[in-house]
């Protein structure tokens, strides 16, 4: 500190140049943290990294903090996380959270997103993993030790870990403090006090969700838009290379394996009924998968506790199954989807 004797004997132009500092660091201490201040425009805001202190302090925290970004399948989980990262958050790595697309191989199939959709944001654990006949399965377990050591990791570097993906028992096991691997805490039977309510991080999450009707129209388009993109060609591959699983363990889970099975077993004769039968029961379960996802997490925001942000993508997916133009529709998703995205992250990692 400044010792106020010797100012008083200085000259008054010392004063004053004391004076002014003092007040210069008053009204500093007032000022907002860079970056809060919120534009009204649509437009892209000024990307967030944390500075060299604010890093520190993330690193220095009890708890990490770590992004969320849960939905049913195809709701939109990937598209809106890298549109936070590489817009707004760019200290971002993704961790994959989706128990399928954790294993090697099938990209189409399991629709896995490109590398050119990844927009230079790092993705971890997105498929990474080889199942072996010692290893078929990558378990919650599993995924909890390795996805627990990416998050120490990104965050040991100042950056921000973002955990995205469908899979719930997946994003419940690396979460919670204590977790019970013989436990299914998402089996209505078992009591809601099965559910460990504390968690290991400090956890911002996000629900995207789409009404299911509109959900269903957009499953069912994409997996015709999945089967025009070489589905077919690349399960024709999987089906005829003997070193590739047959039972319902690790990568042959992937819906579109078993639904097609018959069709590969198969003579010529046939084939087209086969082929659309196939495709049916692949709609099917897609939608029955988006359907358990959503009430697993309406059971973890019910039973287990957690403050889920939901994020209503409906108009967006609305919008781009009909006639509206693709700007109409980027700018739906960019105020009902991206613009409140940001601004809960934001805060989240600002307090």
């Amino acid at each position: 500190m400044y010792r106020l004797n010797a100012v008083i004997n200085s000259d008054s132009k010392s004063i004053v140049i004391v004076l002014c500092f003092f007040l210069m660091r008053i009204l500093s201490s007032f000022l907002p943290p860079a970056g809060f201040l919120q534009s009204k425009s649509v437009r892209p805001r000024r990307k967030w990294a944390p500075p060299p202190a604010a890093a520190a302090a993330i690193v220095g925290e009890e708890k990490e903090k770590v992004v969320v970004v849960m939905g049913a399948t195809g709701s939109g989980k990937s598209r809106a996380s890298i549109d936070l990262a590489t817009r707004f958050f760019t200290s971002a790595e993704v961790i994959n959270s989706d128990k399928i697309q954790v294993y090697k191989g099938l990209e189409i199939t399991t629709n896995k997103i490109t590398m050119p959709e990844r927009k230079g944001v790092k993705h971890h654990l997105l498929g990474e993993f080889e199942a072996s006949e010692s290893w078929p399965e990558f378990s919650p377990a599993d995924f909890r030790a390795a996805a627990g050591e990416r998050v120490s990791e990104i965050a040991g570097r100042g950056n921000v870990p973002f955990i995205v993906g469908g899979s719930n028992s997946y994003i419940y096991a690396l979460l919670v403090e204590r977790f019970n691997p013989e436990l299914n805490v998402f089996d209505e039977s078992n009591s809601v006090d099965s559910f460990c309510r504390e968690l290991r991080y400090n956890c911002c999450f996000l629900w995207v969700d789409v009404s299911p009707p509109v959900l269903n129209r957009y499953l069912f388009k994409r997996v015709d838009d999945m089967m025009d993109s070489g589905m077919l060609d690349e399960l024709s591959r999987w089906f005829s290379d003997p070193g590739n699983p047959l039972s319902r363990t690790g990568l042959a889970k992937a819906i579109g394996v078993p639904e097609f099975a018959e069709y590969f077993r198969s003579e010529k004769r046939g084939k087209r009924l086969l082929y659309e039968e196939a495709v049916r029961e692949i709609k099917v379960n897609t939608r029955q998968l988006a359907e358990r996802q959503v009430r697993k997490i309406q059971r973890l925001r019910e039973a287990g506790g957690w403050d889920l942000h939901r994020i209503n993508a409906t108009a967006a997916f609305a919008a781009a199954m009909g006639s509206e133009s693709e700007s109409e529709t980027a700018e739906i998703w960019e105020n009902q989807v991206v613009q409140p995205s940001m601004k809960i992250v934001e805060k989240f990692l600002l307090e």
